[in-house]
């Protein structure tokens, strides 16, 4: 006597184009098992999509074949393969997993013997139908969402603060729904303040009967639908684009952009944290001369004031030293490395080159598309007037031509003073070099964290000196050393 689990699945969209049913399939395997004697251990009914075996009928499944002690050998039957899995990857790893057991899946109308060395080609012609399928039809639904959206409509569930409906024509479209829609108003509003975090605006407007968690209200506030704009993502063919919407906008375009600008600012302050790391900038370089284990830091609240520490991480060594002084020995340190004679002559060969045939060349060209920039846009407002003064347009029109071609001449115009600050520049840079006095301390002055520890994995610190509290000495990397000197 053979034995076999029955296994039934369907999911509501198979339901809705297909016809499959779960008693149908349950029906035909009970047949099945009757005509070749095959006693049924047990049946399972899943309403779950395929995609992976993240089901909860099928891990019943396979929990109560784990749980047997005598595992004798068993099938698991189901219609098609498609009832299985609908992704080849998956499969074939269930499939293994499967024969550890000492268990077989097997589909009635597409019936293989998987110990048949060439059964492995119509079994991956069976898998890779349905997860082929799967695949045009999630293509051709996103094109679907993407027409949409180019229309200026919102597919799929409307967003918090809107309702879909249904048009007398039959179309679809999105409307506020009170009151969240004067709740995300609000939201905004108070926002645009400058006041107020994110997670406080969210608390007050919940507490006023907005259902909104954390990570959906963080997309709520940077999503421009909300101002009547449709953001639709680039893909392999076409760009990032921008779309006006057809539904009605809660809040100004002027508004969303003034609390982007909030956010994105109060989110780089609130998450910068180069003044802490500027603090230590050694730490991750310097090792305990105790333990040897590696230096980090932190800052100490005394009764007073705070004091930055770089200190060992072992639980049980008490490696502790001032930041403030080994930061300043390092300092004092760089300020003895200097450049070789001979290479002076180098460098300024390679400055000005690098000034009057690179950058300088660079910065011109750049120059020279802004003015044209430029002259294009006066070409086009001075159009536009003749247009108005034709009576070609209106002074509704006339007047939005001239606010965009003003916010562009200006943005045209920072650039252009950009670009000649950097013309400046490289004269300058010119005229700098060489200088006798220079040293790596004043690059390393005037770097940023990054570039600070840059400098550092450079010029490395060896060990700390216990007796006088202060770097040993430092480990030139062996390029630099062929340029530069250590004067002690």
């Amino acid at each position: 006597m053979k034995f076999a689990y029955l296994y039934v699945r369907v999911s509501t969209d198979e339901q809705k184009r297909k016809g499959y049913s779960l008693i149908e399939q349950e029906e035909r395997l009970i047949k099945y098992c009757e005509i070749y004697g095959i006693k049924i251990k047990g049946i399972y009914r899943e309403d779950y999509s395929a995609k992976d075996f993240n089901r909860p009928e099928w891990k019943k499944l396979i929990k109560k074949i784990r749980r047997e002690t005598h595992r004798e050998p068993v099938n698991i039957l189901f219609i098609k393969w498609d009832r299985f899995s609908r992704s080849i990857e998956y499969a074939y790893q269930m499939i293994r997993m499967l024969k550890d057991m000492n268990v077989q899946p097997m589909a009635i109308d597409q019936p293989i013997d998987l110990e048949v060395p060439e059964s492995i080609v119509m079994l991956a012609v069976y898998l890779s139908i349905p997860e082929a399928e799967n695949s045009r039809r999630g293509l051709t639904t996103s094109d679907g969402i993407r027409r949409a959206k180019k229309l200026g409509r919102w597919p799929g569930r409307a967003p918090i603060g809107y309702s879909n409906q249904t048009a007398p024509d039959g179309k679809k479209f999105i409307m506020p729904k009170q009151p969240e829609a004067d709740l995300i108003k609000w939201s905004f509003q108070q926002l645009a303040t400058g006041t107020l975090t994110i997670s406080q605006v969210r608390k007050m407007a919940c507490i006023n009967g907005l259902q909104c968690g954390k990570n959906n209200f963080w997309k709520l506030v940077h999503n421009p639908m909300y101002c009547g704009v449709i953001k639709i993502p680039a893909n392999r063919n076409e760009e990032e684009q921008f779309v006006r919407s057809i539904h009605e906008p809660l809040i100004s375009e002027s508004l969303f952009h003034q609390v982007q600008l909030i956010i994105t600012k109060t989110r780089n302050k609130r998450g910068n944290k180069d003044a802490l790391k500027s603090i230590f900038p050694l730490r991750g370089f310097l090792s305990c001369p105790w333990c040897g284990r590696t230096l980090t830091g932190s800052v100490s609240q005394g009764k007073c004031s705070k004091h930055p520490y770089y200190h060992c991480a072992g639980y049980r060594c008490k490696g502790r030293f001032k930041a403030g002084m080994l930061n300043k020995d390092y300092e004092e340190k760089l300020k003895k490395i200097h450049l070789k004679p001979e290479v002076y002559e180098l460098f300024s060969l390679v400055l000005e080159d690098e000034n009057t045939f690179t950058c300088r060349s660079e910065h011109i060209d750049e120059r020279k598309k802004i003015l044209n920039a430029i002259s294009k846009q006066e070409l086009y407002i001075s159009k536009a007037r003749k247009y108005f003064l034709d009576e070609k347009i209106d002074f509704d029109d006339f007047s939005k031509l001239k606010k965009e071609n003003n916010e562009i001449v200006s943005q045209l115009n920072y650039q252009l003073n950009r670009i000649t600050q950097k013309l400046v520049g490289c004269d300058l840079n010119n005229n700098l070099w060489p200088d006798v006095n220079f040293n790596v301390f004043r690059s390393y002055r005037e770097q940023d964290i990054k570039g600070k520890r840059d400098i550092i994995n450079l010029f490395t610190p060896t060990s700390i000196n216990l007796s006088t509290v202060n770097i040993d000495s430092l480990k030139i990397n062996e390029v630099l050393s062929l340029i530069v000197e250590y004067q002690k």
